[in-house]
Parts: structure tokens; C-alpha cells; sequence
């Protein structure tokens, strides 16, 4: 049996093949650095809201306690491990911590761990205190970052 040569072979080429995978890596290269951009402000927003669970935690302490130190009892307060700091890997991504502890000031922390280190120069450690006061360390500042 013999099969019917056909004037017009169906299909793609190789050029046609080679472009359209050309067409994609261009795409590719153009979107994975936007969506890392956006991965990375996302953690951020996530650690501020964090923060500012944080201090929340502090000012109830506070009003239960009359000292952001210490308990009624006399006993040191430790930072507890809040929820928002274990979901979403934020854990992997800021570590969580109080830096100046007095029992009339705090200031908690998130420092940047990992990649968010990396690719967060913008932001940096972020920080907020019983005055509200907030702050960057990187080179967009507090109104940048906040």
C-alpha cells in the first residue's frame, strides 16, 4: 500500500518551534522578577502586621502589669512566639524580637532572615516602639517602608 505524497507537509518547523520558545523565555525573564519583587513586599507587609500584633501584645501586657518588664508577680516577660510569626513561613523569612525592654519602653523587631535578607535592601529590619514610633533600616526609610 502506498501512501499519498502530500504538496503541503502539516506541522511546525524548527525555526517557527525555536521562536515561540524564544518568545517565552523573553516573557519568562521579564515576569520572574517582578513576581520575586512582589513575593518580597508581600513578607514585608506580612512582618509589619506582625509588629504591630506585637506591640499590641505589649500595651495589654502593660495594662495588666503597669511595667512592660516585668508581671505583677515580679517575673521578666519573654517576647512569646505569636501566631503571625509561625504562619506562612514568616518564621524562615523574619525573626522576631524585642531589643530595648524597660518598664516603661519596648521596641520589637523583625529582623529579615534568608532570602528576604537578600532581596529586601529596601526595608531592611523594621521596628516599632510603646511611642508608635516606627522604623527601616534600609534605603527607602520609615515613609518608604511603613
Amino acid at each position: 500500500m502506498q501512501f499519498p505524497i502530500h504538496p503541503k507537509a502539516r506541522g511546525f518547523t524548527l525555526i517557527e518551534l525555536m521562536i515561540t520558545v524564544t518568545i517565552v523565555a523573553i516573557l519568562a525573564g521579564l515576569a520572574y522578577p517582578s513576581y520575586t519583587a512582589y513575593v518580597t513586599k508581600s513578607y514585608r507587609s506580612t512582618a509589619k502586621a506582625c509588629l504591630l500584633e506585637y506591640a499590641q501584645f505589649m500595651e495589654r501586657f502593660y495594662a495588666s502589669n503597669f511595667a512592660y518588664d516585668k508581671d505583677s508577680a515580679g517575673t521578666a516577660i519573654s517576647l512569646p512566639t505569636l501566631a503571625c510569626s509561625t504562619q506562612s513561613n514568616m518564621n524562615q523569612r523574619y525573626a522576631f524580637s524585642m531589643d530595648t525592654l524597660a518598664a516603661k519602653t519596648y521596641r520589637v523587631v523583625a529582623t529579615p532572615l534568608g532570602i528576604q535578607l537578600t532581596l529586601d535592601t529596601q526595608c531592611g529590619i523594621l521596628t516599632i516602639d510603646q511611642m508608635d514610633t516606627r522604623n527601616a533600616s534600609g534605603t527607602s526609610g520609615v515613609s518608604g517602608c511603613w
